[in-house]
Protein backbone atom coordinates (compact mmCIF):
# COMPACT_ATOMS: atom_id res chain seq x y z
CA UNK A 1 0.00 0.00 0.00
CA UNK A 2 1.12 3.38 -1.28
CA UNK A 3 1.46 5.60 1.47
CA UNK A 4 -0.26 9.02 0.94
CA UNK A 5 1.81 11.60 -0.84
CA UNK A 6 3.14 14.81 1.81
CA UNK A 7 0.33 17.64 1.20
CA UNK A 8 1.39 20.88 -0.55
CA UNK A 9 1.71 23.66 2.18
CA UNK A 10 -0.29 25.97 -0.47
CA UNK A 11 -3.27 23.15 0.54
CA UNK A 12 -2.69 23.67 4.65
CA UNK A 13 -4.70 26.20 6.31
CA UNK A 14 -3.43 29.23 8.08
CA UNK A 15 -4.10 29.33 11.64
CA UNK A 16 -3.23 31.83 13.97
CA UNK A 17 -0.18 31.38 15.75
CA UNK A 18 0.01 31.55 19.62
CA UNK A 19 2.81 32.59 22.13
CA UNK A 20 4.02 28.98 22.13
CA UNK A 21 4.69 29.51 18.38
CA UNK A 22 7.34 31.99 19.79
CA UNK A 23 10.37 29.25 18.86
CA UNK A 24 9.32 28.36 15.90
CA UNK A 25 8.71 31.95 14.27
CA UNK A 26 12.65 32.58 16.09
CA UNK A 27 13.45 29.38 14.01
CA UNK A 28 12.40 30.91 10.36
CA UNK A 29 13.86 34.26 11.23
CA UNK A 30 17.13 32.54 11.28
CA UNK A 31 16.48 30.53 8.72
CA UNK A 32 16.05 33.41 6.40
CA UNK A 33 18.92 35.24 7.90
CA UNK A 34 17.11 37.31 10.07
CA UNK A 35 18.01 38.13 13.44
CA UNK A 36 16.45 35.31 15.68
CA UNK A 37 14.46 38.26 17.63
CA UNK A 38 12.68 35.81 20.09
CA UNK A 39 12.50 39.38 22.06
CA UNK A 40 10.50 40.96 19.56
CA UNK A 41 8.56 37.98 18.52
CA UNK A 42 7.27 37.95 22.51
CA UNK A 43 5.73 41.66 22.31
CA UNK A 44 4.17 41.18 18.10
CA UNK A 45 2.57 38.22 19.25
CA UNK A 46 1.08 39.50 22.49
CA UNK A 47 0.29 42.65 20.61
CA UNK A 48 -0.92 41.99 17.26
CA UNK A 49 -2.38 39.08 14.97
CA UNK A 50 0.27 36.54 13.53
CA UNK A 51 -0.55 33.82 11.55
CA UNK A 52 1.16 30.72 10.14
CA UNK A 53 0.92 27.82 7.49
CA UNK A 54 3.00 24.84 9.47
CA UNK A 55 5.16 23.36 7.48
CA UNK A 56 3.74 19.85 5.78
CA UNK A 57 6.41 18.16 6.80
CA UNK A 58 6.08 18.77 10.53
CA UNK A 59 9.31 20.75 10.83
CA UNK A 60 8.35 24.31 12.06
CA UNK A 61 6.95 26.83 10.54
CA UNK A 62 6.41 27.10 6.20
CA UNK A 63 5.56 30.98 6.22
CA UNK A 64 4.18 33.70 8.50
CA UNK A 65 2.83 36.81 8.70
CA UNK A 66 1.70 39.33 11.55
CA UNK A 67 -0.72 42.04 11.35
CA UNK A 68 -0.40 45.05 13.70
CA UNK A 69 -3.98 46.77 14.17
CA UNK A 70 -4.57 50.69 15.05
CA UNK A 71 -8.14 50.45 14.79
CA UNK A 72 -10.72 51.07 11.12
CA UNK A 73 -7.83 53.27 9.84
CA UNK A 74 -4.82 51.41 9.82
CA UNK A 75 -3.24 48.46 10.32
CA UNK A 76 0.49 47.48 9.87
CA UNK A 77 1.64 44.14 8.03
CA UNK A 78 5.03 42.88 8.57
CA UNK A 79 7.21 39.05 9.45
CA UNK A 80 6.01 37.81 6.18
CA UNK A 81 8.43 35.05 5.66
CA UNK A 82 8.68 31.66 3.78
CA UNK A 83 11.18 29.22 4.37
CA UNK A 84 13.66 28.38 1.68
CA UNK A 85 12.65 24.83 0.84
CA UNK A 86 8.89 26.24 0.13
CA UNK A 87 9.44 29.33 -1.30
CA UNK A 88 7.93 29.68 -4.84
CA UNK A 89 5.32 27.68 -3.97
CA UNK A 90 2.95 30.99 -3.20
CA UNK A 91 2.75 31.05 0.15
CA UNK A 92 3.83 34.50 0.56
CA UNK A 93 0.88 36.01 -1.81
CA UNK A 94 -1.60 33.51 0.22
CA UNK A 95 -0.53 34.92 3.50
CA UNK A 96 -1.43 38.69 1.86
CA UNK A 97 -4.91 37.48 0.80
CA UNK A 98 -5.75 36.37 4.29
CA UNK A 99 -4.36 39.46 5.83
CA UNK A 100 -6.15 41.76 3.58
CA UNK A 101 -9.23 39.33 3.59
CA UNK A 102 -9.51 39.66 7.99
CA UNK A 103 -9.19 43.26 7.94
CA UNK A 104 -12.03 44.01 5.78
CA UNK A 105 -10.90 47.48 3.89
CA UNK A 106 -8.91 48.58 6.73
CA UNK A 107 -5.97 50.60 5.11
CA UNK A 108 -2.66 48.87 4.80
CA UNK A 109 1.01 50.13 5.88
CA UNK A 110 4.19 48.00 5.14
CA UNK A 111 8.04 48.07 5.13
CA UNK A 112 9.17 46.32 2.06
CA UNK A 113 12.51 44.72 1.36
CA UNK A 114 13.61 44.83 -2.48
CA UNK A 115 12.49 40.79 -2.82
CA UNK A 116 9.01 41.86 -1.32
CA UNK A 117 8.16 44.47 -3.20
CA UNK A 118 7.21 43.35 -6.46
CA UNK A 119 4.40 41.36 -4.76
CA UNK A 120 3.18 44.13 -2.95
CA UNK A 121 2.83 46.18 -5.98
CA UNK A 122 0.96 43.14 -7.65
CA UNK A 123 -1.78 43.18 -4.60
CA UNK A 124 -2.26 47.10 -5.34
CA UNK A 125 0.54 48.81 -3.01
CA UNK A 126 1.38 52.04 -3.36
CA UNK A 127 5.48 53.35 -2.63
CA UNK A 128 5.08 56.49 -0.26
CA UNK A 129 8.68 56.39 0.82
CA UNK A 130 11.73 54.54 2.00
CA UNK A 131 13.34 53.91 4.99
CA UNK A 132 17.61 53.39 5.93
CA UNK A 133 18.87 50.96 8.00
CA UNK A 134 22.22 51.81 9.63
CA UNK A 135 24.32 50.20 12.62
CA UNK A 136 27.36 49.96 14.06
CA UNK A 137 29.66 51.52 16.67
CA UNK A 138 27.85 54.27 18.65
CA UNK A 139 30.85 57.21 18.78
CA UNK A 140 29.91 59.60 21.16
CA UNK A 141 30.24 63.44 20.39
CA UNK A 142 33.69 64.84 21.58
CA UNK A 143 35.40 61.11 21.05
CA UNK A 144 39.08 60.94 18.89
CA UNK A 145 37.88 60.94 15.75
CA UNK A 146 34.54 62.68 15.72
CA UNK A 147 33.01 65.80 14.56
CA UNK A 148 32.83 68.96 16.57
CA UNK A 149 29.50 69.28 18.94
CA UNK A 150 26.63 70.77 17.06
CA UNK A 151 25.83 74.12 18.78
CA UNK A 152 22.67 73.08 21.13
CA UNK A 153 18.81 73.96 20.46
CA UNK A 154 17.72 77.12 22.53
CA UNK A 155 15.86 76.38 24.74
CA UNK A 156 18.02 73.76 25.59
CA UNK A 157 16.37 69.91 25.26
CA UNK A 158 17.30 67.64 28.21
CA UNK A 159 16.56 63.98 28.32
CA UNK A 160 16.24 61.31 31.07
CA UNK A 161 14.69 58.11 31.97
CA UNK A 162 10.60 57.77 31.37
CA UNK A 163 8.96 57.52 34.56
CA UNK A 164 5.43 55.77 35.04
CA UNK A 165 3.77 58.57 35.24
CA UNK A 166 5.35 59.90 31.83
CA UNK A 167 2.87 56.88 29.87
CA UNK A 168 0.05 59.02 29.53
CA UNK A 169 2.26 62.22 28.05
CA UNK A 170 3.58 59.63 25.70
CA UNK A 171 0.61 58.80 24.39
CA UNK A 172 -0.85 62.00 24.13
CA UNK A 173 2.41 63.21 21.98
CA UNK A 174 2.27 60.35 20.15
CA UNK A 175 -1.23 60.50 18.84
CA UNK A 176 -0.76 63.39 16.09
CA UNK A 177 2.61 61.57 15.06
CA UNK A 178 1.31 58.42 14.10
CA UNK A 179 -1.50 59.56 13.13
CA UNK A 180 -3.57 56.82 14.43
CA UNK A 181 -3.88 55.57 18.07
CA UNK A 182 -0.84 52.44 19.46
CA UNK A 183 -1.87 52.99 23.21
CA UNK A 184 -1.74 48.96 23.42
CA UNK A 185 1.38 48.95 21.89
CA UNK A 186 3.21 51.74 23.68
CA UNK A 187 1.53 50.58 26.96
CA UNK A 188 4.06 47.29 26.11
CA UNK A 189 6.93 49.42 26.12
CA UNK A 190 8.38 49.82 29.66
CA UNK A 191 8.57 46.06 30.09
CA UNK A 192 9.79 45.33 26.63
CA UNK A 193 12.74 48.04 25.98
CA UNK A 194 15.54 48.47 28.44
CA UNK A 195 15.69 51.85 28.29
CA UNK A 196 12.77 54.21 27.35
CA UNK A 197 14.13 57.83 27.45
CA UNK A 198 11.63 61.14 27.32
CA UNK A 199 13.18 64.57 26.02
CA UNK A 200 11.99 67.63 27.68
CA UNK A 201 12.25 71.30 26.96
CA UNK A 202 10.45 74.42 29.06
CA UNK A 203 9.16 71.50 30.93
CA UNK A 204 6.98 70.19 28.15
CA UNK A 205 7.64 66.69 26.71
CA UNK A 206 8.65 66.94 23.34
CA UNK A 207 10.07 63.60 22.72
CA UNK A 208 10.70 59.91 23.14
CA UNK A 209 12.91 57.02 22.28
CA UNK A 210 13.53 53.46 23.31
CA UNK A 211 16.56 50.70 23.37
CA UNK A 212 15.16 47.31 22.89
CA UNK A 213 17.84 44.08 22.74
CA UNK A 214 18.00 42.10 19.17
CA UNK A 215 20.62 39.82 19.05
CA UNK A 216 23.86 40.98 19.68
CA UNK A 217 22.33 44.55 19.07
CA UNK A 218 20.31 47.08 20.65
CA UNK A 219 17.91 49.05 18.33
CA UNK A 220 16.62 52.55 18.51
CA UNK A 221 12.89 52.76 18.11
CA UNK A 222 10.65 54.00 18.14
CA UNK A 223 11.87 57.90 17.94
CA UNK A 224 9.48 60.70 18.10
CA UNK A 225 11.12 63.83 18.33
CA UNK A 226 9.96 67.96 18.26
CA UNK A 227 12.92 68.45 15.19
CA UNK A 228 16.75 67.25 14.66
CA UNK A 229 18.10 68.04 17.49
CA UNK A 230 15.76 66.35 19.89
CA UNK A 231 15.90 63.38 18.10
CA UNK A 232 20.21 63.43 18.27
CA UNK A 233 19.46 63.98 21.99
CA UNK A 234 17.51 61.13 22.43
CA UNK A 235 19.80 58.94 20.44
CA UNK A 236 22.99 60.23 22.05
CA UNK A 237 21.59 59.68 25.65
CA UNK A 238 20.26 56.22 24.90
CA UNK A 239 23.49 55.00 23.00
CA UNK A 240 25.17 56.18 26.22
CA UNK A 241 23.69 53.07 28.15
CA UNK A 242 24.91 50.43 26.34
CA UNK A 243 27.86 48.88 25.10
CA UNK A 244 26.52 46.87 22.48
CA UNK A 245 26.29 48.20 18.59
CA UNK A 246 23.36 50.16 17.59
CA UNK A 247 20.56 49.79 14.62
CA UNK A 248 17.98 52.41 14.12
CA UNK A 249 15.66 52.39 10.55
CA UNK A 250 15.35 56.21 9.78
CA UNK A 251 12.35 57.41 7.50
CA UNK A 252 14.92 59.04 4.98
CA UNK A 253 13.32 62.16 4.65
CA UNK A 254 15.38 62.90 7.39
CA UNK A 255 18.76 63.54 5.90
CA UNK A 256 20.38 65.58 8.57
CA UNK A 257 19.64 62.56 11.09
CA UNK A 258 21.19 60.29 9.08
CA UNK A 259 24.07 62.53 8.12
CA UNK A 260 24.71 62.88 11.96
CA UNK A 261 24.55 59.03 11.91
CA UNK A 262 27.20 58.44 9.96
CA UNK A 263 29.00 61.15 11.70
CA UNK A 264 28.62 58.99 15.03
CA UNK A 265 30.29 55.83 13.11
CA UNK A 266 26.95 54.48 12.30
CA UNK A 267 26.84 52.68 8.72
CA UNK A 268 23.98 51.62 6.27
CA UNK A 269 23.12 48.58 6.54
CA UNK A 270 19.93 48.08 4.26
CA UNK A 271 16.83 49.76 2.59
CA UNK A 272 13.21 49.30 2.98
CA UNK A 273 10.53 50.85 0.92
CA UNK A 274 7.51 51.95 2.95
CA UNK A 275 4.42 51.36 1.06
CA UNK A 276 0.51 51.81 1.56
CA UNK A 277 -2.67 50.61 0.67
CA UNK A 278 -5.82 51.87 0.59
CA UNK A 279 -4.18 54.99 1.62
CA UNK A 280 -2.08 57.73 -0.17
CA UNK A 281 0.48 58.05 2.71
CA UNK A 282 1.05 57.17 6.26
CA UNK A 283 -1.28 59.26 8.59
CA UNK A 284 0.51 61.23 11.28
CA UNK A 285 3.13 64.49 11.49
CA UNK A 286 6.33 62.36 9.41
CA UNK A 287 8.32 65.69 10.17
CA UNK A 288 8.54 64.19 13.83
CA UNK A 289 8.17 60.58 13.34
CA UNK A 290 11.64 59.54 13.05
CA UNK A 291 12.05 55.47 13.41
CA UNK A 292 9.26 52.71 13.94
CA UNK A 293 9.05 50.62 16.85
CA UNK A 294 10.20 48.12 14.53
CA UNK A 295 9.74 47.88 10.90
CA UNK A 296 6.62 45.18 11.55
CA UNK A 297 4.93 47.86 13.15
CA UNK A 298 5.51 50.63 10.53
Amino acid sequence: MHSPSPRSPSDLPIRRLVREDLVACADLCEERGWPRDEHRWGLLLSAGTAYGIDAPDGKGLAGTCLLMSYGPRLAAVGMLLVAERHAGQGLARQLMRRVMNDVQGTPLALFATAAGRPLYEKLGFSVVGRAERVGGSFRAEGAVGSPAVSPPSFPPVTTRPAEAADLQTIVRLDLPVFGVDRTHLLARLPAFCDRLQVAEQDGRLVGYATLWPSGHSHVVGPLVAQDTDTARALVAALAATTDRPLRIDVEARHEELLSWLADRGLEPLSRTTVMTYGIPDLPGDAARRFAPLTLATA
